[in-house]
């Protein structure tokens, strides 16, 4: 029945609370995975996850030590427990902002380098004097689709929302100010083929589909034919892994007067996401697309939110919730500091941030 219970929650500061009531109940959460279990919920993605490692870990001698194959298997749970509940706790609280690291290539360029990918990582339309866009090659085919390929600032990232503002011609050679949108748009997210290294496009040559394994495909968005940066915004926010990201344009809807040709033009490209180093690397095992999950302990102080984002714990609630408790389990609460051993500043010990 506790397992039912537990099992349904699906807020990582509950399932911390839970661990923090005894030591009964840490060995409880421990020994089910229960941690495991609700980041493999938030993102069915980790279901390729075939180990974890912890790096730069000051018990990492202690791990390797020789011993029974129960005690191993008990330093595999608690392992796996202090990465997913650490991996839980930067779903919720690590900070947004921009992901995009750098333009990899696009499907065609009309002219490079002066209508190249680069120039989608400019939030303005106009450098200088100069327009800043990427346009594709001219097609007579309306239906001819498009890709723009970027790299993300993490192999890691949880990706909430992504923006295209497509471009308008204000040039004297195109009447009416034309908007080069596209029909619709759709998104993939995954990893570069190992061991094959992507370069970013430098002479504008497209970088072909086959040196990426996508691991997420999103539903097709519909894209309006308006100079705006429109926002399309996942379902549900989506884990990265490998940080790559693909954008589809699919179908043109605006043709040149000067050519009779269609186009697409983008002007600037944003994603919004949580990315999740240096807390957290991958490893991917090709062929078989698994990988091994990279906690770097020490970095974890190097990547904490800003405080009006973080979930906060005082003790004055973790004791409360123990009075609350206490006539239904009859447990006294036990090593609340020790289950995540948080390194303490001076003047902290108000609160825990988890």
């Amino acid at each position: 029945m506790s397992f039912k219970v537990l099992t349904c929650l699906d807020d990582p500061s509950d399932l911390f609370r839970v661990g923090s009531v005894s030591r009964s109940w840490r060995h409880f959460v421990i020994e089910h995975g229960l941690c495991k279990k609700l980041c493999l919920r938030m993102f069915p993605q980790l279901s390729r996850v075939a180990g974890v490692v912890e790096l730069n870990s000051p018990d990492a001698e202690e791990f390797a030590e020789v011993g029974s194959s129960n005690s191993k298997e008990l330093e595999t749970l608690e392992r796996e427990h202090r990465v997913y509940a650490f991996l839980s706790r930067g779903f919720i609280s690590f900070d947004v902002r921009s992901s995009i690291s750098n333009a990899i290539s696009a499907s065609s360029t009309d002219n490079h380098p002066e209508e190249s990918i680069h120039n989608t990582l400019q939030p303005r339309d106009l450098v200088g004097r100069r327009a800043s866009y990427w346009s594709s090659k001219g097609q007579s085919d309306p239906a001819v689709p498009e890709f723009l390929i970027y790299k993300l600032v993490s192999d890691l990232v949880v990706i909430n929302e992504i923006s295209i503002h497509p471009f308008q011609g204000k040039s004297f050679f195109q009447a009416g100010f034309p908007i080069y949108s596209t029909n619709a748009v759709r998104f993939r997210m995954g990893h570069v083929k190992s061991p094959v290294v992507v370069e970013v496009d430098s002479k504008g040559d497209s970088c072909h589909e086959n040196k990426f394994v996508w691991t997420y495909t999103s539903e097709v968005f519909r894209m309006t034919q308006e100079n705006r940066l429109q926002t399309f915004k996942l379902p549900e926010p989506v884990l990265c892994i490998g940080g790559i990201l693909q954008i589809e344009l699919l179908g043109r809807v605006q043709r040149q007067e000067m050519d009779g040709l269609f186009y697409i033009c983008v002007c600037h490209v944003e994603v919004k996401g949580k990315p999740l180093s240096p807390a957290f690397g991958v490893e991917i095992h090709e062929p078989s697309g698994e990988f091994v999950l990279k906690n770097d302990v020490q970095a974890k102080l190097h990547n904490q939110p800003v405080e009006n984002e973080s979930v906060v714990i005082s003790t004055v609630n973790l004791e409360n919730m123990r009075d609350d408790m206490l006539p239904v389990v009859n447990l006294n609460v036990e090593g609340i500091a020790e289950e995540y051993e948080w390194e303490e500043e001076e003047g902290s010990d108000e609160e825990y941030f988890l």
